[in-house]
């Protein structure tokens, strides 16, 4: 049977979290929550929830994400495949069985959740979201013929692919940076549309202009830092 992890950063989700562990299908073996320096009730709901959680103090989804993927790396048996999603309740947890399906019936190596147009609730990406995504996707495509079209952060991949892929962005860049690896290590991708609602909550990247402006300057950095290697 297929080991499937999931691992949730989560910073301050504290009225999100548990709705998003409950709504997981049982085909997971592991939910693992990686609580970033938050200030409110995340870790103890996320607890309560069933999860395992673990403690990330330096703030960044980045730094969450290969918190929990050393938590991994040190367990005796390692899954086949690493889900992520995010704990703001934004995606429909239920959907882990679609996105992971182009992995388990047909081989793929990655699978990115896709915010398309018609399946997204109005106002749940910010018209900074939709350009940046619009942006980053064409720019990835003009350097490196990339099919994709979104930088969800919803997305599957096999667990030796996401090691292969030597991640390290510690803030905003992650989904990019491992798109772009991707790329380069010439793995098997490709794209599930998925269902997206309004957050539970305030979004500390695209909900404030501090975040935004960061975020688009690291999802750029990356992609011309890989246009020029």
């Amino acid at each position: 049977m297929t080991d499937i992890k999931v691992i949730i950063p989560a910073y301050n989700e504290e009225n999100s979290i548990s709705l998003v562990i409950d709504d997981i299908p049982d085909i997971v073996s592991e939910i693992i929550v990686i609580n970033n320096n938050s200030s409110d009730k995340t870790e103890e709901n996320a607890l309560k929830a069933g999860a395992t959680v673990l403690t990330e103090a330096r703030k960044g989804y980045g730094y969450a994400c290969l918190r929990g993927m050393d938590y991994i790396a040190k367990q005796s048996k390692v899954p086949d495949i690493i889900v992520f999603i995010d704990g703001d309740y934004s995606d429909y947890p239920e959907e882990l069985t679609q996105v992971v399906a182009p992995i388990l019936r047909n081989g793929y190596d990655m699978v990115i959740g896709t915010r398309v147009k018609h399946l997204r609730e109005e106002g749940s990406m910010t018209p900074q979201q939709v350009f940046g995504n619009w942006l980053a996707t064409r720019l990835m495509r003009l350097f490196f013929k990339a099919k994709f079209t979104d930088l969800g952060p919803f997305r599957a991949i096999k667990y030796d692919k996401l090691l292969s892929l030597e991640m390290e962005d510690k803030t905003y860049g992650w989904t990019v940076e491992m798109q772009l690896k991707a790329l380069k290590k010439k793995l098997a991708y490709t794209e599930v549309p998925v269902r997206y609602k309004k957050r539970i909550g305030i979004s500390k990247v695209s909900g404030t202009v501090k975040g935004s402006i960061f975020a688009g300057i690291k999802i750029l950095g990356w992609i011309f830092k890989y246009s020029f290697k």
